[in-house]
Protein backbone atom coordinates (compact mmCIF):
# COMPACT_ATOMS: atom_id res chain seq x y z
CA UNK A 1 0.00 0.00 0.00
CA UNK A 2 2.66 2.39 0.87
CA UNK A 3 4.69 1.64 -2.06
CA UNK A 4 1.96 2.40 -4.46
CA UNK A 5 0.93 5.60 -2.60
CA UNK A 6 4.69 6.37 -3.18
CA UNK A 7 3.78 5.68 -7.20
CA UNK A 8 0.85 7.99 -7.32
CA UNK A 9 2.24 10.57 -5.21
CA UNK A 10 5.22 10.67 -7.66
CA UNK A 11 2.65 10.42 -11.24
CA UNK A 12 0.69 13.55 -9.51
CA UNK A 13 3.44 15.41 -8.42
CA UNK A 14 4.69 15.05 -12.09
CA UNK A 15 1.36 15.79 -13.36
CA UNK A 16 1.03 18.81 -11.27
CA UNK A 17 4.17 20.42 -13.52
CA UNK A 18 2.29 20.40 -16.83
CA UNK A 19 -0.80 21.58 -14.55
CA UNK A 20 1.53 24.61 -13.82
CA UNK A 21 2.84 25.09 -17.01
CA UNK A 22 -0.33 24.43 -18.76
CA UNK A 23 -2.25 27.75 -16.78
CA UNK A 24 0.26 30.26 -17.93
CA UNK A 25 1.27 28.94 -21.62
CA UNK A 26 -2.76 27.83 -22.74
CA UNK A 27 -2.67 31.98 -22.11
CA UNK A 28 0.22 32.27 -24.54
CA UNK A 29 -1.12 29.90 -27.53
CA UNK A 30 -4.83 30.93 -27.23
CA UNK A 31 -4.93 34.44 -26.01
CA UNK A 32 -1.54 36.32 -26.15
CA UNK A 33 -1.80 37.04 -29.92
CA UNK A 34 -5.58 38.71 -29.23
CA UNK A 35 -4.32 40.54 -26.44
CA UNK A 36 -1.42 41.76 -28.24
CA UNK A 37 -3.81 42.89 -31.32
CA UNK A 38 -7.15 43.78 -29.60
CA UNK A 39 -6.18 44.93 -26.31
CA UNK A 40 -2.61 46.20 -26.33
CA UNK A 41 -3.59 47.56 -29.63
CA UNK A 42 -0.33 46.47 -31.35
CA UNK A 43 -0.11 45.80 -35.48
CA UNK A 44 -0.79 41.69 -36.44
CA UNK A 45 2.69 42.43 -38.47
CA UNK A 46 4.52 43.77 -35.31
CA UNK A 47 2.93 40.41 -33.28
CA UNK A 48 3.99 38.01 -36.40
CA UNK A 49 7.51 39.44 -35.98
CA UNK A 50 8.30 39.47 -32.29
CA UNK A 51 6.88 36.14 -32.62
CA UNK A 52 9.27 34.52 -34.63
CA UNK A 53 12.19 36.69 -33.60
CA UNK A 54 11.58 35.58 -29.57
CA UNK A 55 10.50 32.23 -29.48
CA UNK A 56 13.67 31.43 -32.27
CA UNK A 57 15.91 33.05 -29.54
CA UNK A 58 13.90 31.51 -27.31
CA UNK A 59 14.61 27.98 -28.67
CA UNK A 60 18.05 28.44 -29.04
CA UNK A 61 18.09 28.64 -24.83
CA UNK A 62 16.29 25.46 -25.02
CA UNK A 63 19.76 23.64 -26.27
CA UNK A 64 21.41 25.80 -23.44
CA UNK A 65 19.06 24.43 -21.05
CA UNK A 66 19.50 20.97 -21.99
CA UNK A 67 23.61 21.76 -21.47
CA UNK A 68 23.12 22.88 -18.10
CA UNK A 69 20.62 19.81 -16.97
CA UNK A 70 23.39 17.52 -18.98
CA UNK A 71 26.27 19.20 -16.33
CA UNK A 72 23.65 19.30 -13.58
CA UNK A 73 24.67 16.81 -10.83
CA UNK A 74 23.07 17.85 -7.53
CA UNK A 75 21.77 15.52 -3.90
CA UNK A 76 18.15 16.55 -5.71
CA UNK A 77 19.37 14.98 -9.32
CA UNK A 78 19.54 16.64 -12.93
CA UNK A 79 16.24 17.97 -13.62
CA UNK A 80 14.48 18.62 -10.76
CA UNK A 81 15.66 21.40 -8.93
CA UNK A 82 15.10 23.56 -11.09
CA UNK A 83 10.86 23.29 -10.63
CA UNK A 84 12.47 24.90 -7.48
CA UNK A 85 14.39 27.25 -9.11
CA UNK A 86 12.20 28.16 -12.13
CA UNK A 87 8.88 28.55 -10.22
CA UNK A 88 8.53 31.86 -8.99
CA UNK A 89 10.64 33.96 -12.16
CA UNK A 90 7.82 31.58 -14.59
CA UNK A 91 4.86 33.01 -12.31
CA UNK A 92 6.04 36.52 -12.57
CA UNK A 93 7.06 36.60 -15.44
CA UNK A 94 3.87 35.74 -17.12
CA UNK A 95 2.06 38.13 -14.74
CA UNK A 96 4.35 41.03 -16.29
CA UNK A 97 3.44 39.60 -19.91
CA UNK A 98 -0.63 40.72 -19.56
CA UNK A 99 0.57 44.18 -17.93
CA UNK A 100 -0.22 46.89 -20.11
CA UNK A 101 2.35 50.01 -19.37
CA UNK A 102 1.58 53.26 -20.67
CA UNK A 103 4.83 54.34 -22.55
CA UNK A 104 3.35 54.62 -26.00
CA UNK A 105 3.05 52.68 -28.87
CA UNK A 106 7.17 51.95 -29.46
CA UNK A 107 7.50 51.82 -25.52
CA UNK A 108 4.69 49.16 -25.66
CA UNK A 109 6.56 46.70 -28.56
CA UNK A 110 9.51 47.02 -26.48
CA UNK A 111 8.16 45.79 -23.54
CA UNK A 112 6.34 43.34 -25.14
CA UNK A 113 9.64 41.99 -26.59
CA UNK A 114 11.04 42.08 -23.16
CA UNK A 115 8.47 40.08 -21.38
CA UNK A 116 7.79 37.87 -23.58
CA UNK A 117 11.10 36.98 -24.11
CA UNK A 118 11.71 36.84 -20.53
CA UNK A 119 8.97 34.77 -20.54
CA UNK A 120 9.44 32.32 -22.91
CA UNK A 121 13.14 31.87 -21.12
CA UNK A 122 11.46 30.97 -17.58
CA UNK A 123 9.29 28.57 -19.18
CA UNK A 124 12.67 26.99 -21.07
CA UNK A 125 13.99 26.76 -17.33
CA UNK A 126 10.81 24.51 -15.50
CA UNK A 127 9.80 22.95 -18.84
CA UNK A 128 12.79 21.60 -20.16
CA UNK A 129 13.38 19.60 -16.96
CA UNK A 130 10.14 18.30 -17.30
CA UNK A 131 11.14 16.23 -20.04
CA UNK A 132 14.32 15.24 -19.27
CA UNK A 133 13.17 14.02 -16.23
CA UNK A 134 11.13 11.38 -17.48
CA UNK A 135 13.77 8.86 -18.41
CA UNK A 136 14.78 9.12 -14.92
CA UNK A 137 11.87 8.50 -12.74
CA UNK A 138 11.09 4.78 -14.43
CA UNK A 139 13.05 2.42 -17.13
CA UNK A 140 9.23 0.89 -17.16
CA UNK A 141 7.77 1.54 -20.66
CA UNK A 142 3.98 0.95 -19.72
CA UNK A 143 5.13 3.53 -16.52
CA UNK A 144 6.65 6.01 -18.65
CA UNK A 145 3.59 5.97 -20.64
CA UNK A 146 1.51 6.03 -17.12
CA UNK A 147 3.49 9.08 -15.99
CA UNK A 148 3.10 11.00 -19.04
CA UNK A 149 -0.52 9.90 -18.95
CA UNK A 150 -1.20 11.50 -15.68
CA UNK A 151 1.18 14.48 -16.66
CA UNK A 152 -1.73 15.50 -20.29
CA UNK A 153 -4.61 15.08 -17.55
CA UNK A 154 -2.91 17.29 -15.63
CA UNK A 155 -2.10 19.67 -18.29
CA UNK A 156 -5.48 19.31 -19.83
CA UNK A 157 -6.81 20.15 -16.49
CA UNK A 158 -4.79 23.20 -16.58
CA UNK A 159 -5.72 24.01 -20.18
CA UNK A 160 -9.43 23.81 -19.46
CA UNK A 161 -9.12 25.66 -16.98
CA UNK A 162 -7.41 28.81 -18.93
CA UNK A 163 -9.80 27.94 -21.63
CA UNK A 164 -13.18 28.37 -19.50
CA UNK A 165 -12.49 30.81 -17.02
CA UNK A 166 -10.52 33.41 -18.52
CA UNK A 167 -12.96 34.95 -20.52
CA UNK A 168 -15.27 35.34 -17.65
CA UNK A 169 -12.66 36.15 -15.53
CA UNK A 170 -11.82 39.14 -17.29
CA UNK A 171 -14.90 40.13 -17.51
CA UNK A 172 -15.53 39.85 -13.84
CA UNK A 173 -12.40 41.02 -12.57
CA UNK A 174 -11.63 44.12 -15.27
CA UNK A 175 -15.01 45.92 -14.70
CA UNK A 176 -15.77 46.19 -18.03
CA UNK A 177 -11.66 46.89 -18.42
CA UNK A 178 -10.19 44.11 -20.41
CA UNK A 179 -6.61 45.17 -19.77
CA UNK A 180 -7.39 45.33 -15.91
CA UNK A 181 -9.15 41.94 -16.00
CA UNK A 182 -6.21 39.81 -18.12
CA UNK A 183 -3.84 41.21 -15.19
CA UNK A 184 -5.58 40.25 -12.69
CA UNK A 185 -6.67 36.92 -14.48
CA UNK A 186 -2.77 36.21 -15.00
CA UNK A 187 -1.77 36.94 -11.25
CA UNK A 188 -4.03 34.18 -10.26
CA UNK A 189 -2.77 31.27 -12.63
CA UNK A 190 0.58 32.61 -12.17
CA UNK A 191 0.57 32.20 -7.77
CA UNK A 192 -1.08 29.29 -8.35
CA UNK A 193 1.43 27.58 -11.13
CA UNK A 194 4.40 28.29 -8.55
CA UNK A 195 2.95 26.80 -5.75
CA UNK A 196 2.28 23.96 -7.77
CA UNK A 197 5.80 23.68 -8.96
CA UNK A 198 7.01 24.21 -5.29
CA UNK A 199 4.80 20.48 -4.90
CA UNK A 200 6.01 18.63 -8.01
CA UNK A 201 9.71 19.23 -6.37
CA UNK A 202 8.37 17.91 -3.03
CA UNK A 203 7.04 14.58 -4.54
CA UNK A 204 9.16 13.48 -7.84
CA UNK A 205 12.53 11.33 -7.48
CA UNK A 206 14.87 10.51 -9.95
CA UNK A 207 15.30 7.26 -8.97
CA UNK A 208 17.01 5.09 -11.83
CA UNK A 209 21.03 5.01 -12.71
CA UNK A 210 22.06 7.23 -15.23
CA UNK A 211 25.25 8.26 -15.86
CA UNK A 212 26.48 11.34 -13.90
CA UNK A 213 29.94 11.57 -15.89
CA UNK A 214 30.72 15.16 -16.87
CA UNK A 215 28.78 14.93 -20.63
CA UNK A 216 30.38 17.39 -23.36
CA UNK A 217 27.86 19.04 -25.39
CA UNK A 218 29.86 17.26 -28.60
CA UNK A 219 28.86 13.74 -26.39
CA UNK A 220 25.82 14.80 -25.89
CA UNK A 221 25.20 15.60 -29.66
CA UNK A 222 27.02 12.61 -30.48
CA UNK A 223 23.94 10.20 -29.71
CA UNK A 224 22.13 11.85 -32.83
CA UNK A 225 24.82 10.34 -34.98
CA UNK A 226 22.76 7.30 -36.61
CA UNK A 227 19.65 7.75 -34.11
CA UNK A 228 16.90 7.25 -37.20
CA UNK A 229 13.93 7.31 -34.79
CA UNK A 230 15.05 10.79 -33.25
CA UNK A 231 15.16 12.09 -36.66
CA UNK A 232 11.72 10.93 -37.56
CA UNK A 233 10.10 11.61 -34.30
CA UNK A 234 11.79 15.56 -34.24
CA UNK A 235 10.40 16.01 -38.14
CA UNK A 236 6.58 15.00 -36.76
CA UNK A 237 6.88 17.59 -34.19
CA UNK A 238 6.79 20.47 -37.04
CA UNK A 239 3.62 18.92 -38.43
CA UNK A 240 2.33 17.49 -35.39
CA UNK A 241 2.04 20.67 -33.41
CA UNK A 242 2.19 22.96 -35.83
CA UNK A 243 -1.21 21.53 -36.52
CA UNK A 244 -1.74 22.24 -32.56
CA UNK A 245 -0.46 25.84 -32.78
CA UNK A 246 -2.13 27.46 -35.89
CA UNK A 247 -5.45 26.00 -34.84
CA UNK A 248 -5.25 27.44 -30.57
CA UNK A 249 -3.72 30.64 -32.13
CA UNK A 250 -6.65 31.52 -34.69
CA UNK A 251 -9.59 29.77 -32.51
CA UNK A 252 -10.85 33.03 -30.45
CA UNK A 253 -10.73 34.68 -34.29
CA UNK A 254 -12.48 32.24 -35.77
CA UNK A 255 -15.41 32.33 -33.22
CA UNK A 256 -15.40 35.26 -33.10
CA UNK A 257 -15.60 36.88 -36.90
CA UNK A 258 -16.14 33.86 -38.88
CA UNK A 259 -18.27 32.42 -36.48
CA UNK A 260 -19.76 36.12 -35.30
CA UNK A 261 -20.61 33.96 -31.56
CA UNK A 262 -17.79 35.45 -29.23
CA UNK A 263 -19.96 34.32 -26.74
CA UNK A 264 -18.58 30.74 -27.89
CA UNK A 265 -15.30 31.54 -26.91
CA UNK A 266 -14.82 29.33 -23.63
CA UNK A 267 -17.36 26.47 -24.86
CA UNK A 268 -14.91 25.47 -27.95
CA UNK A 269 -11.84 26.46 -26.06
CA UNK A 270 -13.23 24.30 -23.08
CA UNK A 271 -13.80 21.52 -25.35
CA UNK A 272 -10.23 21.31 -27.24
CA UNK A 273 -8.95 21.20 -23.34
CA UNK A 274 -11.10 19.16 -21.66
CA UNK A 275 -12.24 16.17 -24.35
CA UNK A 276 -8.63 15.48 -24.85
CA UNK A 277 -8.69 13.94 -20.97
CA UNK A 278 -10.66 11.21 -21.95
CA UNK A 279 -8.64 9.91 -24.73
CA UNK A 280 -5.80 10.05 -22.17
CA UNK A 281 -7.31 8.40 -20.20
CA UNK A 282 -7.38 5.62 -22.54
CA UNK A 283 -3.94 5.99 -23.79
CA UNK A 284 -2.04 3.38 -21.00
CA UNK A 285 -4.76 0.73 -21.89
CA UNK A 286 -4.26 0.49 -25.33
CA UNK A 287 -0.51 0.87 -25.83
CA UNK A 288 -0.77 -2.17 -23.67
CA UNK A 289 -2.43 -3.68 -26.95
CA UNK A 290 -0.89 -2.22 -29.98
CA UNK A 291 2.50 -0.31 -30.83
CA UNK A 292 3.02 3.75 -29.95
CA UNK A 293 3.46 3.77 -33.10
CA UNK A 294 -0.09 2.58 -34.28
CA UNK A 295 -1.51 4.48 -31.57
CA UNK A 296 -0.16 7.47 -32.38
CA UNK A 297 -1.98 7.31 -36.24
CA UNK A 298 -5.42 5.78 -34.76
CA UNK A 299 -4.98 8.91 -32.68
CA UNK A 300 -4.24 11.09 -35.86
CA UNK A 301 -6.94 9.64 -38.06
CA UNK A 302 -9.44 10.60 -35.49
CA UNK A 303 -8.08 14.25 -34.84
CA UNK A 304 -8.29 14.73 -38.57
CA UNK A 305 -11.83 13.49 -38.86
CA UNK A 306 -12.99 16.07 -35.86
CA UNK A 307 -11.14 18.76 -38.15
CA UNK A 308 -12.46 17.77 -41.43
CA UNK A 309 -16.36 18.07 -39.73
CA UNK A 310 -16.04 21.42 -38.37
CA UNK A 311 -14.22 22.62 -42.56
CA UNK A 312 -17.91 20.96 -43.70
CA UNK A 313 -20.18 22.56 -41.50
CA UNK A 314 -19.31 25.90 -42.08
CA UNK A 315 -21.30 28.05 -39.91
CA UNK A 316 -22.98 25.49 -38.41
CA UNK A 317 -22.61 25.36 -34.23
CA UNK A 318 -24.03 22.17 -33.67
CA UNK A 319 -21.54 20.90 -36.36
CA UNK A 320 -18.77 22.83 -35.64
CA UNK A 321 -19.22 21.25 -31.54
CA UNK A 322 -19.29 17.66 -32.82
CA UNK A 323 -16.51 18.04 -35.02
CA UNK A 324 -14.47 19.64 -32.18
CA UNK A 325 -14.93 16.78 -29.94
CA UNK A 326 -13.86 14.76 -32.43
CA UNK A 327 -10.80 16.48 -33.04
CA UNK A 328 -10.35 17.18 -29.00
CA UNK A 329 -10.74 13.35 -28.21
CA UNK A 330 -8.02 12.52 -31.15
CA UNK A 331 -5.42 14.72 -30.24
CA UNK A 332 -5.76 13.61 -26.15
CA UNK A 333 -4.86 10.22 -27.39
CA UNK A 334 -2.35 11.44 -30.06
CA UNK A 335 -0.43 14.17 -27.25
CA UNK A 336 -0.18 11.59 -25.07
CA UNK A 337 1.40 8.73 -26.87
CA UNK A 338 3.66 11.31 -27.90
CA UNK A 339 4.80 12.53 -24.83
CA UNK A 340 5.47 8.36 -24.17
CA UNK A 341 7.40 8.13 -27.29
CA UNK A 342 9.85 11.01 -26.96
CA UNK A 343 11.70 9.65 -24.30
CA UNK A 344 12.69 5.80 -26.66
CA UNK A 345 14.82 8.02 -28.94
CA UNK A 346 16.78 9.34 -25.98
CA UNK A 347 16.89 5.43 -24.67
CA UNK A 348 18.44 4.42 -28.39
CA UNK A 349 20.97 7.09 -28.53
CA UNK A 350 22.40 6.17 -25.17
CA UNK A 351 22.29 2.15 -26.64
CA UNK A 352 24.33 3.69 -29.92
CA UNK A 353 26.95 5.61 -28.17
CA UNK A 354 26.85 4.79 -23.84
CA UNK A 355 26.11 8.67 -23.88
CA UNK A 356 22.94 9.51 -21.77
CA UNK A 357 21.90 12.66 -22.66
CA UNK A 358 18.04 13.25 -22.32
CA UNK A 359 18.80 17.18 -21.15
CA UNK A 360 20.12 17.85 -24.44
CA UNK A 361 17.75 15.86 -26.53
CA UNK A 362 14.58 16.88 -24.83
CA UNK A 363 15.84 20.56 -25.23
CA UNK A 364 16.27 19.74 -28.52
CA UNK A 365 12.39 18.55 -28.91
CA UNK A 366 11.90 21.72 -26.99
CA UNK A 367 13.44 24.20 -29.56
CA UNK A 368 12.19 22.24 -32.30
CA UNK A 369 8.94 22.77 -30.65
CA UNK A 370 9.34 26.59 -30.30
CA UNK A 371 10.48 27.23 -33.82
CA UNK A 372 7.37 25.74 -34.83
CA UNK A 373 5.44 27.50 -32.66
CA UNK A 374 7.32 30.39 -34.14
CA UNK A 375 6.69 30.15 -37.62
CA UNK A 376 2.89 29.52 -36.90
CA UNK A 377 2.54 32.23 -34.88
CA UNK A 378 3.96 34.38 -37.21
CA UNK A 379 2.71 33.01 -40.69
CA UNK A 380 -0.96 33.64 -38.95
CA UNK A 381 0.02 37.06 -38.28
CA UNK A 382 1.17 37.39 -41.84
CA UNK A 383 -2.02 36.04 -43.01
CA UNK A 384 -4.13 38.15 -41.17
CA UNK A 385 -2.35 40.82 -42.00
CA UNK A 386 -2.41 40.20 -45.83
CA UNK A 387 -5.92 39.35 -45.54
CA UNK A 388 -6.27 43.07 -44.31
CA UNK A 389 -7.54 42.24 -40.71
CA UNK A 390 -8.73 45.09 -38.49
CA UNK A 391 -8.89 43.91 -34.97
CA UNK A 392 -12.74 45.16 -33.17
CA UNK A 393 -14.59 45.42 -36.43
CA UNK A 394 -16.68 43.22 -38.81
CA UNK A 395 -13.78 41.32 -41.17
CA UNK A 396 -13.57 40.88 -45.34
CA UNK A 397 -14.34 38.16 -46.76
CA UNK A 398 -10.34 37.45 -47.28
CA UNK A 399 -9.76 38.23 -43.99
CA UNK A 400 -12.03 35.63 -42.81
CA UNK A 401 -10.51 33.50 -45.35
CA UNK A 402 -7.21 33.71 -43.75
CA UNK A 403 -8.46 32.77 -40.36
CA UNK A 404 -10.23 30.06 -41.86
CA UNK A 405 -7.33 29.10 -43.06
CA UNK A 406 -5.65 28.89 -39.94
CA UNK A 407 -8.13 27.46 -37.84
CA UNK A 408 -9.11 24.86 -40.06
CA UNK A 409 -7.19 23.87 -43.22
CA UNK A 410 -3.50 24.36 -42.41
CA UNK A 411 -4.12 22.16 -39.09
CA UNK A 412 -6.00 19.08 -41.03
CA UNK A 413 -2.62 19.27 -43.91
CA UNK A 414 -0.50 19.05 -41.40
CA UNK A 415 -1.95 16.34 -39.90
CA UNK A 416 -2.03 14.33 -42.71
CA UNK A 417 2.02 14.72 -43.17
CA UNK A 418 2.66 14.11 -39.53
CA UNK A 419 1.34 10.76 -40.34
CA UNK A 420 3.12 10.43 -43.50
CA UNK A 421 6.41 11.01 -41.44
CA UNK A 422 5.51 8.96 -38.62
CA UNK A 423 4.81 5.83 -41.10
CA UNK A 424 8.55 5.79 -41.22
CA UNK A 425 9.12 5.56 -37.06
CA UNK A 426 10.19 1.90 -36.05
CA UNK A 427 11.70 1.55 -32.81
CA UNK A 428 8.73 0.51 -30.77
CA UNK A 429 9.58 -3.26 -31.99
CA UNK A 430 13.01 -3.30 -31.05
CA UNK A 431 12.82 -1.38 -27.63
CA UNK A 432 12.54 -3.66 -25.14
CA UNK A 433 15.70 -5.47 -26.53
CA UNK A 434 17.42 -1.66 -25.88
CA UNK A 435 16.30 -1.76 -22.57
CA UNK A 436 17.18 -4.38 -21.37
CA UNK A 437 21.01 -3.97 -22.73
CA UNK A 438 21.22 -0.57 -21.40
CA UNK A 439 19.73 -2.04 -17.97
CA UNK A 440 22.73 -4.98 -18.20
CA UNK A 441 25.27 -2.19 -18.60
CA UNK A 442 24.31 -0.26 -15.75
CA UNK A 443 24.41 -3.41 -13.45
CA UNK A 444 27.96 -4.74 -14.89
CA UNK A 445 29.40 -1.32 -14.31
CA UNK A 446 27.75 -1.21 -10.17
CA UNK A 447 29.21 -4.18 -9.80
CA UNK A 448 32.87 -3.23 -10.99
CA UNK A 449 31.94 -0.37 -8.65
CA UNK A 450 31.68 -2.76 -5.65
Amino acid sequence: MNANIGVWRQRVGYGLADFSCNLVWQMITLYLMFYYTDVMGLMAAQVALLFLLTRIVDGITDIVMGVIIDKTNTKWGKSRPYFLFGAIPFALLGILAFYVPDIGPTGKVIYAYITYMGLSMAYTMVNIPLASILPNLTSDPQERTMLATVRIIFSFIGATAVSVLTMPMVKALGSGSQVQGFFWTMVIFGVIAALMFFVTFKNVEEKIKVQYEKVTVKQAFSTLKGNKPYYIFATNIFFMWGSHFFQQGALIYYVTYNLGRPDLVAVIAGIGSFVPIFGTFLTPFIAQKVYKRTLFMIASVINLVGILIMLIVGLNVSGLIVGAVIAAFGFGLRQSIYFSMQADPVDYGEWKTGINAAGVLSALNGFLGKVTMAVAGALFGLMLTLGNYMPNQPQSDSALLAIKMGYLIIPAVFVVISMIVMSFYNLDKVYPKIRAEINARYDEKEEAVI
